[in-house]
């Protein structure tokens, strides 16, 4: 006859509980990456293969689960259920994917939510009369037209602020179309510049990629050091991150560039970053996978 045993009983009781929640614990976070659609010639804002890229790079970190949506948007809102962390990756503008329809009131809730969210390239930039006051929130900066500008040059990256994003970044430099003259909330408050340089005065000087320019505000800054990727904390809402470079694909080959980036998607999702940073490889093969269609440069 089954007699109950109440020893046996709470120990079975409290390793079911112990495990639910080791498996609650493990969980992994999940990261949705939003790739825009093509633009620009080979080589140059290749957002798929860029965030495919990435992927790979994050396939060794096992509490990550990585999605990828192409054309800057999912085809059901439902991909960002459970999310943790948002990748926009894309052209910006007007035709911003956040700034379409009622995007961005879903993209605050998600952020006043805990989701946390990294824009990318030309994603950076939204209408300073739609979706700016949002990013300053959210990422705390965004790029304004004629008001940033956006040359190609070499910043020199010589040392870092004591953050989770720049571990094992070492310094380096690399040609990128690198934003600057970002349009950041008041006094800098609560932002961490990642990555900073100060631009050549020939560089101020023009001509920019769009418009040309120069804009004379930005020829009267010479000297000036200028934050090209940063990062908010804010209580109570999701991570934000600011990166400006990404225009040439080619670049993810370089280390530092990459590990960066890598970091700073952890990071939003709220993984400890190692201790020496995301380590990964990416060799010319890797470069030349999944490229859109756009002919031979």
């Amino acid at each position: 006859m089954w007699q109950f045993n109440r020893r046996e009983f709470l120990a079975t009781s409290a390793g079911v509980a112990l495990g639910g929640t080791s498996l609650a614990a493990d969980k992994p976070k999940k990261l949705v990456m939003l790739a825009g659609r093509p633009s620009h010639g080979p080589g140059e804002h290749e957002f798929n293969a860029g965030t495919i890229l990435l992927k790979e790079c994050l396939a060794k970190i096992p509490q990550l689960e990585v999605t990828i949506h192409k054309n800057g948007w999912p085809e059901d809102v439902k991909a960002f259920d459970g999310a943790d962390g948002i990748l926009i990756y894309a052209d910006g503008g007007g035709g911003h994917p956040f700034v379409q329809e009622k995007r961005l009131e879903l993209i605050g809730q998600l952020v006043a939510k805990g989701v946390g969210l990294m824009a990318a390239h030309f994603a950076v930039e939204v209408p300073k009369n739609k979706g700016a006051e949002e990013f300053r929130q959210w990422i705390g900066g965004c790029y304004e037209h004629e008001w940033s500008c956006n040359p190609m040059w070499v910043p020199e990256f010589k040392s870092f602020p004591d953050h989770p994003i720049c571990r094992g970044v070492k310094p380096f430099k690399i040609r990128d179309e690198w934003y600057f003259n970002m349009r950041f909330r008041p006094e800098m408050k609560g932002i961490t510049s990642i990555l900073a340089a100060p631009p050549s005065d020939a560089t101020r000087d023009g001509p920019y990629v769009y418009p040309r320019g120069p804009y004379k505000h930005i020829q009267e800054a010479k000297g000036k050091t200028e934050t090209l990727m940063w990062c908010v904390e804010p209580e109570g809402a999701g991570r934000g991150v600011g990166f400006t470079g990404g225009h040439f694909h080619k670049n993810w080959l370089d280390d530092n560039f990459r590990k960066v980036v890598l970091n700073a998607l952890l990071w939003i999702c709220k993984i400890d970053v190692p201790k020496e940073g995301v380590e990964s490889k990416v060799d010319e093969e890797m470069i030349a996978k999944n490229l859109d269609p756009k002919g031979k440069k």
